[in-house]
């Protein structure tokens, strides 16, 4: 497996790079879905997350059809934690399988800040499952320009084994600016891990469970044109097949499912924009003179009270 090249992990799950919680390291939550209380259709809370539909192979040479159906992604208690459940079936719904993405394309975006997830993974060959963000501007502005910036990425056949990438013009598809992270004893499909990115003007840092093992400082980036300072959104999906890792083979099982224990956007107080789109944001929350009241406005904030 290569572990002389991976940055071998040895913290506890959940244990923020600096030690304590990300608001203990000056990060105010804007923005989060705990996945506790189902909807009224088991469906991905529609205020938050929308769909990505088809069966293009979306350049990567994939076998699934992303639905927007129950069966692809629904809330499930797991171990007694409120989760959404991203799960690939082999059921022949439009491709030899189907899938779900869900995306906050839309709905939320934002430019800088920590964004993190709970996830544990699924286990097979042909199996990519991946947390990740794209540049707001990719209609207009086309990939690679637009940035991706690649949170967490599995080979299914590897579930010790995750990996990072920045796509940008001159590192994009075969060449991103990626790096590897692994445990020697210790698999992502069987507990919960935290998967976590930290992004600011001058470097992009990637993060499991509390480790930082890969850093991209922007000064360091001379093969590539940096495409990180504008609003991004997010995207989790579980992908079938394909160029990363393969396709599925006779020992590959379905239904596979990746569990989202949560998924929360932090930002330092500079940061936020009272321009920008922060969709549903927790109400109560007050940041740099503004307060957040996710029900009173589609930008969810409100006017900072005069003192």
């Amino acid at each position: 497996l290569g572990f002389l090249a991976l940055a071998l992990g040895s913290c506890d799950d959940e244990t923020p790079e600096n030690g304590g919680t990300p608001e203990d390291n000056g990060w105010v939550l804007v923005w989060s879905d705990e996945f506790d209380t189902p909807t009224s259709d088991n469906r991905p809370n529609p205020s938050k997350w929308t769909y990505e539909l088809g069966a293009s192979g979306y350049g990567n040479n994939e076998k699934q059809n992303y639905t927007n159906q129950v069966k692809n992604a629904s809330y499930e208690t797991y171990d007694g934690v409120g989760c959404m459940k991203i799960t690939a079936l082999k059921d022949g719904d439009g491709a030899d399988y189907s899938s779900a993405r869900i995306k906050t394309e839309g709905l939320f975006e934002f430019r800088y800040g920590r964004a993190e997830a709970r996830l544990k993974l699924p286990y097979g060959k042909g199996l990519w499952p991946a947390f990740w963000m794209l540049g707001t501007d990719y209609a207009t502005n086309t990939w690679p320009a637009c940035g991706e910036i690649d949170i967490m990425e599995n080979k299914g056949i590897q579930p010790n084994i995750v990996s990072s990438a920045l796509h940008m013009p001159g590192r994009s598809g075969g060449n991103p600016v990626t790096s590897t992270f692994g445990y020697q004893d210790r698999r992502f499909d069987t507990d919960f891990h935290v998967f976590a990115v930290e992004w600011d003007r001058e470097r992009i840092d990637f993060i499991v469970d509390g480790t930082i093992y890969h850093r991209v400082e922007k000064a360091s980036v001379t093969d590539g044109e940096w495409a990180f300072d504008h609003p991004f959104f997010i995207i989790l999906n579980v992908a079938v097949g394909g160029d990363f890792g393969g396709d599925p083979d006779e020992n590959t099982y379905f239904p596979q499912s990746m569990y989202i224990d949560y998924v929360r956007v932090y930002q330092k107080a500079a940061d936020i924009d009272p321009d920008a789109n922060y969709g549903d944001v927790p109400s109560g929350s007050s940041i740099n003179g503004w307060d957040f009241d996710g029900e009173d406005s589609d930008k969810g904030l409100l006017e900072p009270e005069m003192k």
